[in-house]
């Protein structure tokens, strides 16, 4: 996906860090990934253009949308993810005018007054770093809790990893975050009333400018600037002080670190209280409403007054840290957001359609009408190339990487046929060579034909073949066909104990496999018959893709064991076919049955 990341800053903060850290681990795993911000001083990947978010007159907001707009025409922009309010809000609107899906991460506490409740500006989805900032949007703006989750800061464990103790002839304390706002005054109280700058070495890591009110200090303590390499600058400190990326990043390090944020002061991080520190990231944002800060700086000098006990940081901690915060597990979460985000907002999945028996003989339409006539079938073949549609196998599509169906320039569809029946072989195989389309069988291994139907007890149906062994491996050799499992006598599995559908699903896998001397990744519940059980039996099975019917969520991510599937009939027209497939079809669909 092409992803702008947009944020508002004019120094370094952990937004900054974040949007820059997760755009890198997505641009490794082959996204493009585009910034827009006042300033960006973090190394990235990915091209920057500058835009001054923080001028916010009414004239440079109209500016600051028609720049969004332009970048998201020009650079094929398929999700934008704001960092701050002031890039929210202008992304907000350029996304309304050119349907472009937006995600917000919610680093900070929101202001709460009249507009903000009425206009959220947050786009599909907010994410908040913490548990307190998704409650506070939810009771406060009141955005609905189902667009709401918790990401936290993604950080890249493998670059902070324990680090040495220090020999310091004094201990070292560094404070690390900005000079500025509430956090300014923050570390400005710290330096005034609790920390023992005697007995103690003082640094203080920032990208601020130093106020002129810190000149008072300068004897004692280090202004030591932005540092490039936060890892090296922890390597030298006994106790780190801070809040959000800062503690965590130091944790890491298994460095003791005093909490101590905008909101809330947690004192040295322990597993017993390490829950709240989660909540708050890490005193940065308090759980009651709070929006002043209220700090007994005299009691945090006790505290630290215990500095030499709190020194060992336990590999318990570093490990629940490493659990909550990695950054490849963040990055999945948000890819998982951002492919909701543009599923809902676009109205568009890669549309998966299915047929069964392919005929060329009117006396050939069975009882239960699961047919489609070669004519019929090539005038499909021929709307979906119109379309620029690309027929692909679920094989392929995991080559290509599910988070990379949407890529710009690319559309696939995904044909699957039920059964496998001896028509496809003979009526669907030429079209799909003629058209240089691949498709998905779905096989039974269990009957020579639908016995399932032949054998029905109120509404019996005509035979019908299925393909033989030796065709069936023809088929799945010819390059065209991706054969799929599909039980071995064709039950409705809900139906059955476990282990029924258990024998069924494995034993028919294990056949497949054997015969075409390869793995399966995908499986189609007969009927769409399925329950929970089912699911999972077809997940421990090894199948990657299990597919459903006219059941399952709109997004294929969202559940790869029951993937929706969109019927075709006998009289589904090439129009129908259009209908069905060029994207909102599902989702006017499932509208259409909540509100009924």
């Amino acid at each position: 996906m092409n992803i702008l990341m947009a944020l508002s800053q004019l120094e370094v903060t952990g937004a900054e860090v974040y949007a820059t850290q997760v755009g890198d681990r997505l641009t490794q795993r082959g996204h493009q990934v585009f910034y827009v911000s006042d300033t960006l001083s973090c190394p990235h990947q990915g091209q920057h253009f500058r835009l001054r978010f923080n001028k916010r007159s009414l004239p440079r907001r109209v500016w600051h949308v028609f720049y969004l707009i332009y970048l998201i025409l020009r650079y094929k922009i398929q999700l934008v993810h704001a960092h701050s309010r002031a890039s929210g809000w202008s992304s907000y609107i350029a996304c309304k005018l050119t349907n472009t899906p937006m995600v917000t991460s919610v680093h900070g506490r929101q202001p709460v007054h009249r507009s903000r409740k009425k206009f959220h500006a947050l786009g599909y989805h907010a994410v908040a770093v913490c548990e307190n900032i998704a409650q506070q949007i939810i009771r406060d703006l009141g955005v609905p809790e189902q667009q709401v989750s918790v990401v936290r800061n993604g950080v890249d464990s493998q670059a902070f990893h324990p680090l040495p103790a220090t020999n310091n002839q004094k201990p070292v304390i560094q404070i690390i975050g900005r000079l500025t706002g509430p956090k300014g005054e923050l570390v400005y109280q710290l330096l005034k009333q609790t920390i023992n700058l005697d007995a103690n070495q003082v640094q203080v890591i920032s990208g601020s400018k130093t106020e002129v009110r810190f000149a008072e200090f300068e004897d004692k303590v280090e202004f030591c600037g932005y540092s490039q390499d936060i890892r090296q600058t922890i390597s030298q400190a006994d106790l780190v002080i801070g809040a959000g990326r800062v503690a965590m990043e130091a944790l890491l390090c298994q460095k003791p670190v005093f909490a101590v944020g905008e909101a809330k002061a947690l004192g040295f991080i322990t597993l017993n209280n390490l829950p709240a520190a989660l909540a708050s990231n890490f005193g940065d944002v308090a759980d009651d409403g709070k929006t002043e800060l209220d700090i007994d700086y005299q009691q945090l000098a006790k505290q630290l007054l215990d500095l030499p006990q709190n020194t060992a940081v336990s590999e318990q901690l570093v490990t629940a840290i490493k659990a909550e915060y990695d950054l490849d597990e963040v990055s999945k979460k948000l890819l998982d957001i951002y492919q909701s985000a543009y599923v809902y907002t676009k109205q568009r999945e890669v549309p998966i359609i299915m047929y069964h028996r392919v005929i060329d003989d009117p006396t050939q339409h069975g009882a239960y009408g699961t047919y489609v006539t070669a004519q019929r079938l090539e005038e499909h073949f021929q709307t979906i190339k119109w379309m620029g549609l690309t027929p692909i196998t679920f094989s392929e599509l995991a080559k290509v990487g599910l988070e990379h169906r949407f890529n710009h320039g690319k559309r696939y569809i995904i044909l699957t046929f039920d059964d496998g029946y001896q028509d496809n072989y003979d009526l669907l195989l030429p079209l799909l060579k003629k058209y240089q389309f691949k498709a998905v069988i779905y096989a039974v291994s269990g009957t020579d034909h639908n016995q399932w139907d032949v054998s029905h007890p109120t509404k019996p149906d005509q035979r019908f073949e299925l393909m033989t062994p030796e065709t069936m491996r023809k088929i799945d050799q010819s390059g065209y066909v991706e054969i799929g499992g599909h039980t071995v006598t064709h039950p409705k599995l809900a139906e059955l104990t476990e282990a029924e559908q258990q024998q069924e699903i494995e034993q028919n896998k294990a056949e497949l496999e054997s015969l075409l001397d390869r793995k399966l990744n995908t499986f189609a519940y007969p009927y769409g018959n399925h329950n929970q059980q089912t699911k999972l039996l077809a997940k421990q099975a090894g199948y990657t893709y299990t597919v459903a019917t006219d059941s399952g969520p709109i997004g294929m991510h969202q559940d790869l064991q029951q993937i929706r599937r969109i019927v075709m009939f006998p009289s589904t027209t090439k129009f129908g076919l259009w209908r069905k497939v060029k994207g909102n079809y599902t989702y006017k669909k499932l509208l259409n049955k909540k509100t009924d």
